[in-house]
């Protein structure tokens, strides 16, 4: 384990380098259209290495996407061996790191799910900043987590269900008049119902919806309740139900809705209010790799890696610079990009973290009332 000290290197450098270093693009595929593909043919100094890094993962399409834009440069590039291992899960690293088993030396988890654990003990090391580039916004920086990819809580609807017209706020969602048909919403297992869109549906402005309004919120969804056929539970539901009619609207995970539009499904995201959530990574504390943790976190979050997990999956990056790499049309799919960002509501994790288990048992009771 290679516990040395590392320089500090100006980090706008290190994106000229890595720019600098680029070769010709090679074409990759997404949503049936062709485009480039940034390679990389250096790294900076600082970043190589020897040994492993293991990494947590949720596996699954988003592990695939970031072996491909991630784990396997980083090997090639630093020397450092990637070992990815499924599974990712807060209690698991609470559970290592209290019995000094610390199996991972990453682990992928919301920048929430790391300020809850560390509420109770000490349990992740501090990111090293003086390795990460400059073109990851502060918003995406906490002490003890780096946020990797943005996702978003939307709305999508069929185009063939209204006649021409388009719904664009949760009050059209809310509106079974001039929007009729069945609707799905998230229900029972939610870690956090979808009480914004509700609260948005009466009126409460994006700006002021913290602190959430819970009672006001379960009035609204009441208003509703009849129209909501499903109460999903699953992310692959939503868009079925859409391809399948079982729905005319519902809420989806916006990187769900690529393969269902991909096959010419005529459904379509509506960004507006939609939700912004982080997903990224935290290193538990004694990690065995810990020095080749920080490398590969600072690795990933630099502008080229940033910009192929995009291509590979429609999630945003948190590195600015990473759009200099991707085209216009995936540009529109991704919940970061400015156009789109500034549409979305930023979701408060100080507001669940604090009110996580309240607001579930209440809204459970509702629905189950």
């Amino acid at each position: 384990m290679d516990e040395r000290p590392v320089p500090i290197i100006n980090r706008r450098r290190a994106v000229s380098l890595i720019t600098a270093g680029l070769a010709a693009p090679f074409v990759s595929r997404w949503a049936g259209a062709q485009s480039a593909w940034p390679e990389q043919s250096a790294v900076p100094e600082i970043l190589k290495g020897s040994g492993e890094v293991r990494i947590a993962t949720w596996g699954g399409a988003l592990q695939q996407a970031e072996q491909k834009a991630y784990f396997e440069p980083f090997e090639k590039l630093t020397g450092i061996k990637v070992r990815a291992l499924p599974g990712a899960d807060q209690a698991k690293v609470k559970a290592m790191v209290e019995t000094g088993n610390v199996e991972w030396d990453i682990v992928q988890l919301s920048n929430g799910s790391i300020m809850n654990l560390m509420k109770s003990g000490d349990y992740f090391e501090r990111i090293d900043y003086s390795l990460v580039d400059d073109g990851v916004g502060k918003e995406y920086r906490s002490e003890y987590g780096l946020e990797m990819l943005v996702w978003a809580s939307v709305m999508a609807y069929r185009n063939d269900a209204f006649n021409g017209a388009a719904p664009t706020s949760w009050a059209d969602f809310w509106d079974v008049r001039k929007f009729p048909g069945s609707r799905a919403l998230y229900g029972i297992g939610s870690e956090h119902p979808e009480l914004e869109f509700a609260l948005m549906a009466a009126g409460v402005p994006a700006d002021k919806l913290y602190p959430l309004d819970v009672d006001k919120a379960l009035a609204s969804y009441e208003k509703i309740r009849k129209s909501v056929t499903k109460w999903w539970t699953t992310g692959a539901q939503p868009p079925q139900m859409l391809t399948d009619r079982e729905v005319v609207m519902t809420t989806v995970w916006n990187g769900r809705m690529a393969a269902l539009q991909e096959q010419g499904v005529p459904a379509t995201i509506c960004w507006n209010q939609g939700v912004a959530r982080r997903d990224g990574w935290g290193v538990p504390k004694g990690a065995r790799n810990k020095a080749n943790a920080m490398k590969f976190v600072a690795y990933s979050t630099m502008a080229i890696p940033q910009a192929r997990f995009a291509l590979s999956i429609p999630y945003g990056p948190v590195n600015e610079d990473a759009f200099k790499y991707i085209p216009p049309e995936r540009t529109a799919l991704l919940p970061s990009a400015p156009e789109i960002k500034k549409k979305l509501i930023s979701y408060n994790y100080d507001w669940w973290i604090a009110n996580q288990e309240m607001a579930v048992t209440k809204f459970n009771k509702w629905l189950l009332g």
